[in-house]
């Protein structure tokens, strides 16, 4: 097979869907590589590193299009990318499609067959390529909130680690995933005050072994989440529902009864966001305020840290996509969880969430693939 890799062209997105280390591997199983040039650029790998793994190196993004089989993204095809899309293709990349309808139009207009790393599943009905970003998201979501809670940038003005004879900032992350739990490693590393909320409460007894009474839980009610987010300084969204959109749990409302100056970073926000004032914003712009509330709202976080991100993403992505590569259409049929990560194929959703949040008829997998 042919597999392409273009270069990221989202805003401040300097990772790359291939490392030349995976290259080397897709070379290894005896198939042909095209990178765009200077692709790799933002982990510091130039295109005589691609060379010397066994890549082709193109001009233009238009090549990698045209000819590949199959291509490899990071992000989301932007307008510009989805149009070159065809049929006979297939897309392996991140999607977030339940909140995004023109992509989603776009992709069930060229025919192209789309997977999704957000919903690939493992064994234990994990996500193991969604896993690795929420890592890294949850941990800079808690740089991303002190930074943004200095009084220069908007915020509060307060030290999240607090010093001796002054009390530490307080944390609420809603949402124990992933997430949730990177982002609580972060913050009680500071020395702040933190508190978990979810709805599980096997998880939450979980995150209670994990921490060692380091952490706060709370099973999550209207009356928790107000009381937690009025109390604190920084408020980490981590909420997630695979494949659909995340749900509303901070309103409009609520923003009255928050500390002038407290921060809101909203890692559910390319799936929509978990707040209801949030909006996607991008590394050059990352935050904005709302009722005197700062919003921190960047849609490709992991972005900011390429050579970490793009290593821990290819390690996960790497197993898949040596099976599509080697086995077409056909490792969709034999692998029951690659084909969760299924979202469009050949004009039509096969993803149930998706389908739901964007008013389409699912197509079942299966049936959609036999067809």
């Amino acid at each position: 097979m042919r597999v392409g890799c273009p270069k990221e062209i989202k805003n401040h997105e300097y990772r790359v869907g291939l490392t030349p280390g995976s290259v080397r591997e897709y070379v290894a199983h005896g198939h042909e590589v095209l990178v765009e040039t200077g692709a790799g650029a933002g982990i510091g790998a130039d295109d005589n590193a691609y060379r010397a793994a066994g890549a082709a190196i193109t001009k233009t993004a238009e090549e990698v299009f045209a000819r590949a089989d199959m291509v490899v993204k990071v992000k989301e095809p932007q307008a510009s990318e989805w149009v070159q899309l065809r049929e006979d293709q297939i897309l392996y990349t991140y999607l977030h499609l339940a909140p995004d309808p023109e992509q989603t139009k776009g992709l069930v207009a060229s025919g192209v067959t789309a997977i999704a790393y957000e919903t690939v599943t493992d064994e234990r009905g994990g996500l193991p390529l969604l896993a690795p970003m929420s890592e890294v998201a949850g941990r800079l979501a808690i740089q991303a909130g002190a930074t943004a809670l200095q009084k220069a940038n908007g915020g509060r003005g307060v030290l999240l680690g607090g010093v001796p004879g002054v009390l530490p900032g307080k944390v609420a992350i809603i949402g124990g995933g992933v997430v949730g739990l990177n982002a609580a490693k972060m913050a009680i590393g500071l020395g702040a005050d933190v508190t978990i909320i979810d709805r599980s409460i096997p998880r939450l007894r979980q995150l209670d072994d994990i921490f060692a009474g380091r952490v706060h839980t709370r099973y999550s009610t209207v009356e928790a989440l107000e009381e937690e987010c009025f109390s604190s300084d920084v408020i980490v969204g981590a909420v997630l529902i695979p494949g659909a959109a995340a749900p509303k749990l901070v309103t409009r409302e609520m923003l009255s009864g928050m500390k002038p100056g407290a921060v809101l970073v909203d890692v559910a926000i390319d799936q929509g966001g978990c707040f209801e004032t949030s909006r996607p914003t991008t590394h050059s712009d990352p935050t904005f305020a709302v009722d005197g509330i700062i919003h921190y709202c960047v849609a490709n976080m992991p972005g900011a840290v390429p050579v970490t991100s793009a290593h821990a993403l290819n390690n996960a992505t790497l197993h898949y996509g040596l099976q599509l590569a080697d086995k077409g259409m056909k490792a969709l049929v034999d692998d029951p969880n690659l084909r969760n990560g299924l979202n469009v194929h050949k004009g039509r959703i096969t993803n149930r969430a998706v389908a739901e949040a964007l008013g389409y008829e699912m197509a079942e997998p299966k049936t959609a693939l036999a067809a």
